[in-house]
């Protein structure tokens, strides 16, 4: 039983087809920065739902101080401390990459 031969992929073939008078779109800086503006739009109506939806006033105690504020806030500021932690601990492996290159 022998089966029919599978396509080969580099074979040359005719272009893909184009509809006439259609430009081809190309990926540019500013369409990159418009899709990321779009993401944080998104990003920041969530966070903003999850604030608002735990309004909750939660104590927060640091470093013999204490504080009371709403928990969605609080997990934001814990969030955003976690963030800074690993953004400083990546930015000391690059300069230490760059340092050994």
């Amino acid at each position: 039983m022998t089966s029919a031969p599978e396509p080969d992929d580099n074979a040359a073939g005719p272009p893909p087809a184009r509809v006439a008078d259609q430009p081809v779109a190309r990926h540019t800086r500013i369409s990159g920065t418009w899709t990321a503006v779009l993401a944080s739009i998104v990003v920041l109506t969530l966070l903003l739902v999850f604030i608002l939806q735990n309004l909750t006033d939660a104590t927060v105690h640091f470093l013999g101080g204490s504080s009371t504020l709403p928990l969605g806030v609080a997990l934001l500021f814990a969030a955003i401390a976690g963030a800074i932690l690993v953004a400083l601990v990546g930015a000391a492996r690059v300069l230490q990459l760059r340092r050994k290159r």
